[in-house]
């Protein structure tokens, strides 16, 4: 039975439309929670400390998530899940315009954010194959990815107009600055859940096959997840792989790019917006160009993406000789668009390659190898930086991507992968 394109598809338009509403309300509450969290102390420790509150329950529950998602359905799971953060965005909302707030509250929600973050973001991976053939995956996964880079581009500008039209303190907290502008910022929000929750409920999926019964708790099923990508020797070397790049990429960037800004570029913070925004300029064509390069490719994938990185760590060192902002943007522009094409490839190659039984739990590892690795390597970079200068920093962390990628290349289960090994396994 043939499938209907994308365009026509009814509940891919309604999955892409919730996701898409979604997207752009997360980045309200991006913005509105550090300025929340400044307002209320103006100490960044707190504001490092709430943002490790969300982040480390998100990585540590990521892979019991995978497990749940598996056990029950992918579907219900993200229900509960924008749920739960529809609930907690919204008494954000309510307690700042009130007045409220308090950080132990702020604490709480950052807290309870996080965990609801960690069951949906396998739901939403695993729930996409189910709505779409597995030959327009790699369509499917480029236009949610970049529609998410486009909200990286319009959300925070967004939010900063809505905070900054309620730059005043709300009759009940007279002491909280922006409060009015905030709470809004949160309402919308919580409005784009509520979007999202209708839209996902609209959605209509195939019958499932039977479950069988599990015989071991979210434990043992996190461990046979975990086991099943052991066997799967290519499959296992991409994990291992996107664990290697997320060290030596995500952790010096993240804390690199904003110390280089301030210490060597010309508009400092205004330099680092411009720079960030060219990365995600090139991760949105990426995205976009990700179908027609592998096609160019000839469905030579593992080798496609170790050269790829092999050239982004090459750009990593080029930035340890970059005083100019128009350069910094173009690396890296450059890097984010080898990035898009990576990350749509490898996300469509998986959830075609694994069972579907296992999608959850498999997606899981893989957003705990980005989500979860990347703040420690930031940590550890940020570390690095009071041992070594910035550009040798940068240059570390380049020739080391460009070794490892290069090196691997000589690795026949990475480098023979090819799109059409993608069947999925049975077992």
């Amino acid at each position: 039975m043939s499938q209907p394109a994308l365009s026509r598809n009814t509940n891919f338009r309604l999955l892409f439309g919730g996701s898409t509403v979604s997207m752009f309300g997360d980045q309200f509450t991006l913005v509105a929670l550090p300025w929340l969290v400044l307002k209320l102390t103006g100490d960044p420790g707190a504001l490092g400390l709430v943002l490790a509150t969300m982040a480390v329950p998100r990585a540590v529950f990521m892979l019991i998530g995978g497990a749940v998602v598996d056990h029950f359905s992918a579907r219900a799971v993200l229900l509960l899940a924008r749920g739960a953060n529809a609930v907690m965005v919204a008494a954000l909302a309510a307690m700042v315009l009130t007045g409220a707030i308090s950080m132990p509250w702020v604490y709480a929600l950052a807290l309870g954010i996080g965990l609801a973050t960690a069951f949906a973001y396998p739901a939403s991976s695993a729930l996409l194959p189910s709505v779409v053939a597995p030959q327009q995956l790699q369509q499917a996964n480029g236009a949610m990815m970049g529609m998410r880079q486009l909200s990286l581009f319009v959300g925070p500008a967004l939010a900063g107009v809505v905070i900054g039209a309620g730059a005043h303190a709300s009759p009940g907290s007279a002491a909280l600055a922006d409060a009015h502008g905030l709470g809004w910022a949160f309402a919308i929000d919580a409005a784009s859940f509520a979007c999202s929750l209708v839209s996902l409920a609209l959605v209509r999926l195939p019958p499932a096959a039977p479950r069988s019964a599990t015989q071991h708790g979210v434990l043992g099923q996190v461990l046979g997840g975990l086991r099943s990508i052991a066997a799967d020797p290519p499959l296992r070397a991409f994990m291992l792989y996107a664990a290697v790049v997320s060290i030596f990429v995500t952790g010096p960037t993240q804390v690199g790019l904003p110390v280089l800004a301030d210490t060597r570029l010309d508009h400092g913070a205004t330099s680092l917006g411009i720079v960030l925004a060219a990365n995600g300029g090139g991760m949105l064509l990426g995205g976009f160009a990700s179908g027609w390069v592998a096609r160019r490719v000839r469905g030579h994938l593992g080798a496609m993406i170790l050269c790829f990185d092999a050239s982004v760590g090459l750009a990593l060192v080029a930035l340890a000789g970059v005083h100019s902002t128009v350069l910094a943007a173009t690396l890296l522009g450059f890097t984010g668009l080898f990035g898009g094409v990576i990350q749509i490839t490898l996300i469509s190659w998986i959830q075609r390659r694994v069972a579907p039984n296992m999608l959850g739990r498999t997606m899981s590892v893989l957003m705990f190898t980005f989500l979860g690795l990347g703040p420690l390597a930031a940590a550890g970079a940020g570390a690095l930086l009071k041992l070594m200068s910035l550009p040798a920093l940068f240059v570390a962390s380049g020739l080391a991507l460009t070794t490892i990628a290069l090196g691997c290349l000589t690795s026949p289960a990475l480098r023979n992968i090819r799109s059409q090994d993608a069947a999925p396994q049975t077992g």
